[in-house]
Protein backbone atom coordinates (compact mmCIF):
# COMPACT_ATOMS: atom_id res chain seq x y z
CA UNK A 1 0.00 0.00 0.00
CA UNK A 2 1.83 3.40 -1.15
CA UNK A 3 2.19 6.01 1.38
CA UNK A 4 -0.25 9.12 1.83
CA UNK A 5 1.51 12.07 0.32
CA UNK A 6 1.42 14.95 2.74
CA UNK A 7 -0.65 17.56 1.82
CA UNK A 8 0.88 21.61 1.55
CA UNK A 9 -1.15 24.61 1.24
CA UNK A 10 0.76 27.50 0.50
CA UNK A 11 -0.63 30.96 0.67
CA UNK A 12 0.68 34.27 -1.17
CA UNK A 13 1.36 36.46 -3.42
CA UNK A 14 3.80 38.34 -5.93
CA UNK A 15 7.25 36.39 -6.49
CA UNK A 16 8.54 35.87 -3.37
CA UNK A 17 6.11 32.51 -2.36
CA UNK A 18 6.86 31.07 -5.80
CA UNK A 19 10.38 31.65 -6.12
CA UNK A 20 10.97 30.70 -2.68
CA UNK A 21 8.91 27.72 -1.49
CA UNK A 22 6.69 26.37 -4.59
CA UNK A 23 9.84 25.92 -7.49
CA UNK A 24 11.59 23.99 -4.97
CA UNK A 25 8.85 21.76 -3.46
CA UNK A 26 7.85 20.51 -6.42
CA UNK A 27 10.65 18.53 -6.32
CA UNK A 28 9.26 16.95 -3.57
CA UNK A 29 6.49 13.82 -2.78
CA UNK A 30 4.35 16.47 -1.65
CA UNK A 31 1.00 17.16 -2.89
CA UNK A 32 0.50 20.75 -3.46
CA UNK A 33 -2.22 23.67 -3.07
CA UNK A 34 -1.09 27.00 -4.27
CA UNK A 35 -3.75 29.76 -3.28
CA UNK A 36 -2.97 32.75 -4.97
CA UNK A 37 -3.70 36.23 -3.83
CA UNK A 38 -6.38 37.75 -6.97
CA UNK A 39 -7.03 41.46 -6.24
CA UNK A 40 -3.82 42.89 -7.70
CA UNK A 41 -4.72 46.48 -9.39
CA UNK A 42 -1.16 47.35 -10.98
CA UNK A 43 0.77 46.07 -14.43
CA UNK A 44 -0.51 43.78 -17.38
CA UNK A 45 -2.83 41.99 -14.28
CA UNK A 46 -4.54 45.69 -13.58
CA UNK A 47 -5.33 46.78 -16.55
CA UNK A 48 -7.18 43.99 -18.02
CA UNK A 49 -8.88 43.48 -14.41
CA UNK A 50 -10.06 47.56 -15.38
CA UNK A 51 -10.78 46.35 -19.02
CA UNK A 52 -12.60 43.13 -18.35
CA UNK A 53 -14.28 43.07 -14.45
CA UNK A 54 -12.18 39.72 -13.80
CA UNK A 55 -9.75 38.71 -10.56
CA UNK A 56 -6.66 39.61 -11.48
CA UNK A 57 -4.54 36.70 -13.30
CA UNK A 58 -1.29 37.72 -12.28
CA UNK A 59 -0.48 35.21 -9.00
CA UNK A 60 -1.74 32.90 -10.71
CA UNK A 61 0.24 33.11 -13.76
CA UNK A 62 3.30 32.70 -11.34
CA UNK A 63 1.93 29.69 -9.66
CA UNK A 64 1.50 27.88 -12.43
CA UNK A 65 5.42 29.01 -13.57
CA UNK A 66 6.67 27.86 -10.79
CA UNK A 67 4.83 24.26 -10.26
CA UNK A 68 5.14 23.67 -14.26
CA UNK A 69 7.05 20.91 -15.13
CA UNK A 70 7.52 21.59 -19.14
CA UNK A 71 10.88 23.23 -21.63
CA UNK A 72 12.29 25.90 -20.71
CA UNK A 73 10.74 27.62 -24.19
CA UNK A 74 7.10 27.23 -22.98
CA UNK A 75 7.93 28.68 -19.23
CA UNK A 76 9.77 31.72 -21.36
CA UNK A 77 6.39 31.86 -23.18
CA UNK A 78 4.16 32.22 -19.95
CA UNK A 79 6.90 34.57 -18.98
CA UNK A 80 7.01 37.00 -21.92
CA UNK A 81 6.23 40.49 -21.56
CA UNK A 82 5.56 42.40 -24.95
CA UNK A 83 7.90 45.63 -25.09
CA UNK A 84 5.92 47.40 -28.21
CA UNK A 85 2.52 48.47 -29.57
CA UNK A 86 -0.50 48.28 -28.14
CA UNK A 87 -0.23 45.05 -26.32
CA UNK A 88 3.31 46.65 -24.70
CA UNK A 89 3.50 45.55 -21.03
CA UNK A 90 1.10 43.12 -21.15
CA UNK A 91 2.67 39.56 -19.75
CA UNK A 92 1.52 36.56 -22.58
CA UNK A 93 0.03 34.74 -19.78
CA UNK A 94 -1.93 37.12 -18.07
CA UNK A 95 -3.80 37.76 -21.96
CA UNK A 96 -3.84 34.14 -22.15
CA UNK A 97 -5.78 33.59 -18.79
CA UNK A 98 -7.85 36.47 -19.23
CA UNK A 99 -8.59 34.95 -23.10
CA UNK A 100 -9.83 31.22 -21.46
CA UNK A 101 -11.73 32.89 -18.95
CA UNK A 102 -13.76 34.93 -20.93
CA UNK A 103 -14.13 32.25 -23.90
CA UNK A 104 -15.07 29.58 -21.40
CA UNK A 105 -17.04 31.90 -18.77
CA UNK A 106 -15.84 29.06 -16.15
CA UNK A 107 -13.07 29.71 -14.20
CA UNK A 108 -12.45 26.26 -13.03
CA UNK A 109 -12.08 25.35 -17.12
CA UNK A 110 -9.65 28.11 -17.52
CA UNK A 111 -7.62 26.96 -14.98
CA UNK A 112 -8.07 23.15 -16.31
CA UNK A 113 -6.57 24.32 -19.19
CA UNK A 114 -3.77 26.01 -17.88
CA UNK A 115 -2.45 23.03 -15.79
CA UNK A 116 -2.44 20.91 -19.29
CA UNK A 117 -0.16 23.22 -20.92
CA UNK A 118 2.32 23.42 -18.08
CA UNK A 119 2.33 19.79 -17.10
CA UNK A 120 1.28 21.09 -13.01
CA UNK A 121 0.96 18.12 -10.74
CA UNK A 122 -0.60 19.93 -8.12
CA UNK A 123 -3.26 22.55 -7.28
CA UNK A 124 -3.17 25.81 -8.38
CA UNK A 125 -6.14 27.76 -6.79
CA UNK A 126 -7.95 31.67 -6.21
CA UNK A 127 -8.45 32.75 -2.77
CA UNK A 128 -11.52 34.19 -4.30
CA UNK A 129 -13.13 35.06 -8.04
CA UNK A 130 -15.36 38.47 -6.17
CA UNK A 131 -14.02 41.22 -7.88
CA UNK A 132 -13.09 43.50 -4.79
CA UNK A 133 -10.45 45.94 -3.69
CA UNK A 134 -7.78 46.26 -1.38
CA UNK A 135 -7.78 49.67 0.80
CA UNK A 136 -5.39 51.01 3.34
CA UNK A 137 -5.72 53.83 6.24
CA UNK A 138 -2.75 55.76 6.96
CA UNK A 139 -2.31 56.82 10.46
CA UNK A 140 -3.10 60.33 9.36
CA UNK A 141 -6.42 59.16 8.09
CA UNK A 142 -5.75 59.11 4.55
CA UNK A 143 -7.55 56.24 2.63
CA UNK A 144 -5.24 54.51 -0.38
CA UNK A 145 -7.16 52.86 -2.80
CA UNK A 146 -5.80 49.64 -4.91
CA UNK A 147 -3.65 47.04 -4.08
CA UNK A 148 -0.64 49.03 -6.22
CA UNK A 149 -1.03 51.93 -4.57
CA UNK A 150 -0.26 50.37 -1.28
CA UNK A 151 2.75 48.20 -3.29
CA UNK A 152 4.25 51.10 -4.83
CA UNK A 153 2.81 54.03 -2.83
CA UNK A 154 2.91 57.78 -4.50
CA UNK A 155 1.94 59.12 -0.65
CA UNK A 156 4.94 59.44 2.10
CA UNK A 157 6.48 56.14 2.72
CA UNK A 158 7.29 57.34 5.60
CA UNK A 159 3.52 57.08 6.89
CA UNK A 160 2.58 53.71 9.02
CA UNK A 161 -0.96 51.73 7.50
CA UNK A 162 -3.31 51.96 10.12
CA UNK A 163 -6.35 49.35 9.12
CA UNK A 164 -6.58 47.31 5.61
CA UNK A 165 -9.64 46.36 4.29
CA UNK A 166 -11.85 45.21 0.93
CA UNK A 167 -14.71 46.65 -0.35
CA UNK A 168 -17.11 45.48 -1.36
CA UNK A 169 -16.61 42.42 0.73
CA UNK A 170 -14.72 38.75 -0.94
CA UNK A 171 -15.88 35.21 -0.41
CA UNK A 172 -13.37 32.35 -0.49
CA UNK A 173 -13.17 29.93 -3.52
CA UNK A 174 -15.01 26.97 -2.02
CA UNK A 175 -12.25 24.49 -3.61
CA UNK A 176 -10.10 26.48 -1.63
CA UNK A 177 -11.57 25.98 1.76
CA UNK A 178 -11.56 22.56 1.33
CA UNK A 179 -7.27 22.32 0.74
CA UNK A 180 -6.98 24.79 3.68
CA UNK A 181 -9.37 21.89 5.46
CA UNK A 182 -7.77 19.02 4.53
CA UNK A 183 -3.96 20.21 4.83
CA UNK A 184 -1.16 18.54 6.70
CA UNK A 185 1.25 22.20 6.42
CA UNK A 186 -0.07 25.58 5.95
CA UNK A 187 2.68 28.19 4.95
CA UNK A 188 2.05 31.48 4.74
CA UNK A 189 4.18 33.42 2.56
CA UNK A 190 7.28 35.04 2.10
CA UNK A 191 5.34 38.02 0.12
CA UNK A 192 5.04 41.20 1.48
CA UNK A 193 2.60 41.80 4.28
CA UNK A 194 -0.19 44.15 3.30
CA UNK A 195 -0.29 43.96 -0.07
CA UNK A 196 -0.34 40.27 -0.99
CA UNK A 197 -0.73 38.38 2.79
CA UNK A 198 -3.76 40.88 3.57
CA UNK A 199 -5.56 40.34 0.75
CA UNK A 200 -6.04 37.03 1.18
CA UNK A 201 -6.93 36.72 5.27
CA UNK A 202 -9.63 39.44 4.57
CA UNK A 203 -11.56 37.18 2.07
CA UNK A 204 -14.01 35.69 4.32
CA UNK A 205 -13.79 32.20 4.91
CA UNK A 206 -10.06 32.41 4.74
CA UNK A 207 -8.58 32.96 7.86
CA UNK A 208 -11.77 30.72 9.79
CA UNK A 209 -10.60 27.86 7.47
CA UNK A 210 -6.92 27.95 8.53
CA UNK A 211 -8.55 28.30 12.08
CA UNK A 212 -10.60 25.44 12.30
CA UNK A 213 -7.57 23.33 10.40
CA UNK A 214 -5.75 20.87 12.09
CA UNK A 215 -2.37 21.27 10.30
CA UNK A 216 0.41 23.05 11.20
CA UNK A 217 0.47 26.74 10.58
CA UNK A 218 3.74 28.32 9.43
CA UNK A 219 4.64 31.77 8.43
CA UNK A 220 7.78 32.74 6.60
CA UNK A 221 8.89 35.85 7.74
CA UNK A 222 10.61 38.29 4.82
CA UNK A 223 14.40 38.95 4.92
CA UNK A 224 14.11 42.73 4.19
CA UNK A 225 11.11 45.74 5.55
CA UNK A 226 9.41 47.39 2.80
CA UNK A 227 9.11 51.28 2.76
CA UNK A 228 5.33 52.14 3.04
CA UNK A 229 4.35 48.80 4.50
CA UNK A 230 6.75 47.51 6.86
CA UNK A 231 8.77 50.29 7.79
CA UNK A 232 11.25 49.07 10.87
CA UNK A 233 9.47 46.46 11.48
CA UNK A 234 10.71 43.51 13.12
CA UNK A 235 9.92 39.70 13.08
CA UNK A 236 7.78 39.65 16.41
CA UNK A 237 5.85 42.74 14.60
CA UNK A 238 5.59 40.43 11.56
CA UNK A 239 4.48 37.82 13.65
CA UNK A 240 1.69 39.96 15.77
CA UNK A 241 0.15 41.46 12.05
CA UNK A 242 -0.07 37.75 10.75
CA UNK A 243 -1.77 36.61 13.97
CA UNK A 244 -4.10 39.47 13.92
CA UNK A 245 -5.43 38.86 10.71
CA UNK A 246 -5.93 34.88 11.39
CA UNK A 247 -6.89 36.01 14.65
CA UNK A 248 -5.52 32.77 16.35
CA UNK A 249 -1.64 31.55 16.98
CA UNK A 250 1.33 30.04 14.89
CA UNK A 251 2.65 26.77 15.44
CA UNK A 252 5.66 27.54 13.95
CA UNK A 253 7.42 31.06 12.72
CA UNK A 254 10.76 30.79 10.10
CA UNK A 255 13.20 33.61 9.77
CA UNK A 256 16.63 34.77 8.63
CA UNK A 257 18.98 35.64 11.02
CA UNK A 258 21.76 36.30 8.88
CA UNK A 259 22.57 40.05 7.79
CA UNK A 260 23.14 40.80 4.51
CA UNK A 261 26.38 42.40 3.79
CA UNK A 262 26.32 46.13 2.94
CA UNK A 263 27.44 45.39 -0.70
CA UNK A 264 24.15 42.68 -0.88
CA UNK A 265 22.00 45.08 0.03
CA UNK A 266 22.80 47.75 -1.72
CA UNK A 267 22.80 45.67 -4.94
CA UNK A 268 19.13 44.79 -3.61
CA UNK A 269 18.25 48.17 -3.39
CA UNK A 270 19.22 48.71 -7.43
CA UNK A 271 16.94 46.02 -8.21
CA UNK A 272 14.17 46.66 -5.68
CA UNK A 273 14.32 50.43 -4.52
CA UNK A 274 10.97 49.54 -1.89
CA UNK A 275 13.15 47.35 -0.04
CA UNK A 276 14.35 49.02 3.36
CA UNK A 277 16.51 47.16 5.86
CA UNK A 278 16.97 44.14 7.45
CA UNK A 279 14.09 42.04 9.59
CA UNK A 280 15.90 42.53 13.50
CA UNK A 281 14.82 39.97 15.81
CA UNK A 282 15.33 39.48 19.63
CA UNK A 283 17.34 36.88 20.69
CA UNK A 284 14.91 35.77 22.87
CA UNK A 285 13.24 34.30 20.18
CA UNK A 286 16.24 31.63 19.23
CA UNK A 287 15.32 29.89 22.86
CA UNK A 288 11.31 29.44 21.89
CA UNK A 289 10.60 26.34 19.84
CA UNK A 290 7.56 28.11 17.92
CA UNK A 291 10.70 30.19 16.01
CA UNK A 292 13.06 28.41 13.78
CA UNK A 293 15.65 30.99 13.12
CA UNK A 294 18.40 30.16 11.25
CA UNK A 295 20.96 31.85 7.54
CA UNK A 296 18.27 31.47 5.15
CA UNK A 297 19.25 34.23 1.85
CA UNK A 298 20.34 32.77 -1.00
CA UNK A 299 24.84 33.16 -1.30
CA UNK A 300 24.17 36.19 -3.82
CA UNK A 301 20.76 38.12 -2.96
CA UNK A 302 18.88 38.99 -0.19
CA UNK A 303 16.14 36.57 -1.22
CA UNK A 304 15.58 33.13 0.73
CA UNK A 305 17.10 30.40 -0.63
CA UNK A 306 14.81 27.88 -1.76
CA UNK A 307 16.73 24.74 -1.06
CA UNK A 308 17.22 26.22 2.65
CA UNK A 309 14.07 27.10 3.30
CA UNK A 310 12.16 23.62 2.13
CA UNK A 311 14.63 21.50 3.85
CA UNK A 312 13.04 23.11 7.07
CA UNK A 313 9.29 23.06 5.69
CA UNK A 314 10.13 19.47 5.14
CA UNK A 315 10.74 18.52 8.43
CA UNK A 316 7.65 20.08 9.91
CA UNK A 317 5.67 17.95 7.64
CA UNK A 318 7.17 15.03 9.28
CA UNK A 319 7.15 16.14 12.89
Amino acid sequence: MSKRLKKIVCLGGGNAMPKAVLSELKKHPVKISAICAMLDSGGSAGRLRKDYKIVSPGDIRRAFVALADTSPIVENLFNYRFETGELKGHNFANLLITALELSSRDYEEALEEVKKLLKVKHEVLPATLDNSQLYAELENGKIISGETNIDIPKHDKRLKIKRIFLKPKAEAYSKTKKAIRNADLIVIGPGDLYSSLAQIFLINGISKSIRNSKAKKVYICNAMTKLGETNKFSVTDFVNEIEKFLEGPLDYVIFNTKKPSLRKIKECKKEHPELSSFVKFDKELLENEKYIGRELLSDSKCVHDPKKLNRILLKLCKL
